[in-house]
């Protein structure tokens, strides 16, 4: 007689991933895109990528890199004249004071892998990684899968909820080893400035931190140009800068990005990819490069881009500036407003889920962000759509608070 095979048993994650949480702004475009399905009338004001298309310089150029036969594999750390034109562009933006070379920089999957290379290659158990907060959600679980620590840094309102030298080193713990920054804010679209980076790099340097620079959104500021910590960083000997081609050209889904780092940090990353995802895509690469290198008509594209983005602003404050409204943290960079509700039945993801059921809108609920009084709303979007998401929710606030 034959033994019946054993019940199937319920998947259970490994406690390497048991403690992820589901992207919150995933979950936030999925249920509005169930809710359009259902005919209804919804704004989606939560995903963060640019509504605009790649320019075409870009475009024109991953074709003839496919004609030209840029299908294979490349070098993990990607093709030498994509990192050439890196290093050249990140040794401009320090004023040819820290010099990079094209061995310090590898090209990864998106400017998100580069941060999860950095952050596993720097960090490890035990270790204390600081956070200014509200920030990026990925930042946490990143660290958290290095099994490093997070301590958050939670920044001032009356500044944007930046977090100033002070602030860091109040926070700092005897196994604090690195710092995580990131200038213009997701998701609070405030700039560091100049004098504020430095001390903040200057602090590192005198504690022997790390310090991992997230720059994805330098070039959609307001105020003039953001500060790079290449300008201001007192060495290169701690410090990795990530960026790409994601937000500033328009190109999420060609899926490119980049770190610098000292060459033996970059060794690093590069030996981890290898196991992990190889190189990036070929045709990628070749259409980033065009990216990198710009020219006249890319860099139209972008001041256009920016452009649109500051009158989508601008447009926005206005409406908030009509009558009573939550407080907004006023963006000098990146696309996002984030609003204070935290007086409207206490949360942040109560809020966002009765405005998207009850109002058609869908924002991304501050908790993700460690903000849990707090919404971030995108303003990637045509402009009619953001102004009208943005009534929305402040007519919601007023009926939720009795203003």
């Amino acid at each position: 007689m034959t033994a019946s095979p054993p019940a199937a048993q319920p998947f259970a994650p490994s406690s390497n991933v048991a403690f992820l949480r589901e992207s919150a702004t995933i979950a936030v475009s999925a249920r509005a895109k169930a809710l359009k399905a259902q005919g209804r009338d919804v704004i989606d004001l939560g995903v963060g990528e640019p509504d605009f298309p790649t320019p075409a310089p870009i475009v024109e150029a991953a074709k003839a890199a496919i004609d030209a036969g840029a299908t294979k594999y490349t070098a993990t750390e990607g093709i030498l004249p994509l990192r050439e034109a890196i290093a050249e562009r990140a040794t401009r933006e320090s004023a040819g004071r820290l010099p990079v070379a094209a061995a310090e920089v590898v090209v990864s999957n998106g400017a998100k892998q580069s941060l999860f290379n950095a952050i596993y290659v720097l960090f490890g158990a035990g270790d204390d990684v600081l956070v200014p907060s509200p920030a990026w959600t990925s930042y946490y679980e990143m660290v958290a899968l290095a099994r490093a620590n997070v301590v958050p840094v939670i920044g001032d309102p009356a500044n944007g909820l930046k977090a100033t030298a002070a602030h860091v080193a109040a926070a700092a713990t005897p196994a604090t080893r690195g710092l995580l920054l990131n200038s213009p804010s997701n998701p609070t679209g405030a700039t560091y400035t100049l004098h504020e980076l430095r001390d903040l790099l200057a602090l590192a340097e005198e504690r022997g931190w790390w310090v991992i620079a997230d720059e994805i959104y330098a070039q959609i500021a307001y105020e003039g140009t953001a500060t790079s910590a290449l300008a201001v960083a007192p060495s290169r000997d701690r410090l990795v800068v990530v960026d790409g081609v994601a937000k500033a050209w328009a190109m999420t889904g060609w899926r490119i990005g980049w770190a610098i780092a000292p060459r033996p940090v970059a060794a690093a990353m590069a030996a981890f990819q290898s196991h992990t995802t190889s190189n990036p895509a070929a045709v990628s690469q070749h259409a980033a490069l065009a990216a990198v290198r710009g020219g006249v008509a890319i860099e139209q594209a972008v001041r256009h881009m920016v452009d649109e983005f500051r009158a989508r602003r601008d447009a926005c404050l206005a409406v908030l500036a009509e009558g009573p409204a939550p407080a907004v943290v006023p963006p000098t960079g990146a696309f996002y407003l984030f609003f204070e509700v935290g007086g409207a039945h206490g949360d942040g993801d109560h809020f966002a889920r009765t405005l998207l059921e009850e109002r058609g809108v869908a924002v991304v609920p501050g908790s993700a962000f460690l903000a849990p009084g707090w919404v971030r709303m995108s303003y990637a979007a045509p402009q009619a759509q953001v102004v009208e998401g943005v009534r929305r929710l402040v007519a919601h606030w007023r009926a939720l608070t009795g203003r």
